[in-house]
């Protein structure tokens, strides 16, 4: 079976050739132990995976003794025996030779305390997140160069209406990608959902109350592309709003959802402060709402929140391999219910703002909240793009376009 191509292959081998250890950080089945494996071919590694009981058994019992006489290896899924990062440290401040670990980790580790600690300056982490559409269609694409230049990214393959509407609803994860039939795509989405709240939330925090996990999950669903109010949420399955908060750290910990922070600016005093929730696979949203092809046909109004999670995840796919500095990602709300859906700014504090439309058509009020933010930025406001369901790029003032969603590929 042909591997698709993974962009962010290129920042893991430069930073292994500089960095002592080196962290493919995404979910399970994004493809992490794969591009791991490539590396330690290619390298000379050895290769171990802590989803091994043996191995991990090992590793948990006697973290130095494991790592005593490897020279140089690759640890498959970390986060499963988190007792290895402080002999991890010991061995590399020891022998600091560059690309002496490469770790993969279906969690966020850098949200655990001792490992933010033991391996500070001695470790770089690259997303890996399921595959984007550029990947599935091999061709990489630059988006951030053209935009924070001004311009609108020159679109890839056009897909429009319900060919655009498949792939949102398919997702990045690559066997799912491969199913034939939305129902079969359906079935893996929601299997994979159970054996990672089955297996995984376990390694990263102790939940006592497993059941609530699957209901939270599909009450996020439900709200994916609104404010996150964490009240109402846990009302909503019966728990208080500092659990629901906990339980949404575990996700966003998976790799599962992302919070999306409000941006702020001292020139505006009237922002809304509240985060956005996002889900970073579209395929798995839309199988965890019953959302089909067929279902879209007859109402399309669920199809906008997906699309946003869809597009915010593109372009967090886009920035994981992206030559331009670190990037920080937000949403724009005023109290007048001005809004921009994505704010991209660069470490020059450049800003780029993204707003979804998942219509073919587009007017000069769907730039309100464009210009408001344009307002706000002066001369660091680089672009304004409306994304929508269309071939056509057209220009709606200075800096301001609507441009295909197929821009992202």
């Amino acid at each position: 079976m042909p591997l698709f191509p993974r962009f962010a292959a290129r920042r893991i081998r430069a930073a292994f050739a500089d960095t002592r250890v080196v962290l493919i950080a995404g979910p399970r089945q994004a493809g992490k132990t794969t591009l791991a494996e490539q590396i330690a071919s290619e390298e000379g590694l050895a290769f171990f995976t802590l989803d091994n009981a043996t191995t991990r058994e090992a590793a948990q019992n006697d973290p130095v003794g494991f790592l005593r006489g490897i020279d140089r290896a690759v640890i498959d899924e970390i986060q499963r025996a988190s007792e290895l990062l402080l002999a991890l440290k010991e061995s590399v401040d020891s022998d600091p030779r560059p690309g002496r670990f490469l770790l993969t980790g279906s969690a966020n580790l850098m949200t655990l305390p001792r490992v933010a600690d033991s391996l500070a300056g001695r470790m770089e982490i690259v997303r890996l997140l399921p595959l984007a559409v550029s990947e599935i269609g091999g061709h990489e694409k630059d988006f951030f160069g053209p935009a924070f230049r001004g311009e609108p990214p020159p679109s890839g393959e056009f897909l429009v209406a319900e060919a655009l509407v498949e792939t949102v609803l398919k997702g990045g994860y690559a066997e799912a990608v491969r199913r034939a039939s939305p129902s079969r795509r359906q079935t893996w989405h929601l299997d994979y959902l159970d054996a990672i709240l089955g297996r995984d939330v376990q390694d990263i925090a102790q939940i006592e109350d497993m059941a609530r996990m699957p209901q939270l999950m599909a009450l996020l669903a439900e709200h994916a592309g609104q404010l996150v109010n964490y009240s109402t949420l846990g009302a909503g399955i019966g728990v208080s709003h500092v659990t629901t908060r906990k339980y949404i750290a575990v996700f966003e910990n998976l790799f599962l959802i992302r919070t999306l922070p409000p941006w702020h600016s001292n020139r505006l005093k009237r922002l809304i402060k509240t985060p956005k929730l996002h889900f970073l696979d579209s395929g798995l949203l839309a199988s965890l709402r019953g959302i089909t092809l067929e279902y879209l046909r007859r109402d399309r109004g669920p199809f906008g929140a997906i699309l946003e999670s869809f597009v915010f995840a593109e372009l967090l796919k886009l920035a994981s391999w992206s030559d331009a500095a670190r990037l920080r990602f937000s949403h724009f709300r005023d109290k007048e219910r001005n809004e921009v859906d994505i704010v991209i700014e660069d470490a020059r504090g450049r800003v780029v703002g993204v707003e979804v439309k998942a219509s073919a058509t587009v007017t000069a009020a769907d730039f309100k909240g464009l210009r408001q933010l344009q307002a706000a930025c002066g001369d660091k406001f680089a672009c304004g793009l409306v994304l929508y369901d269309h071939d056509k790029t057209v220009p709606f003032g200075e800096r301001l376009f609507a441009a295909p969603i197929s821009v992202l590929w």
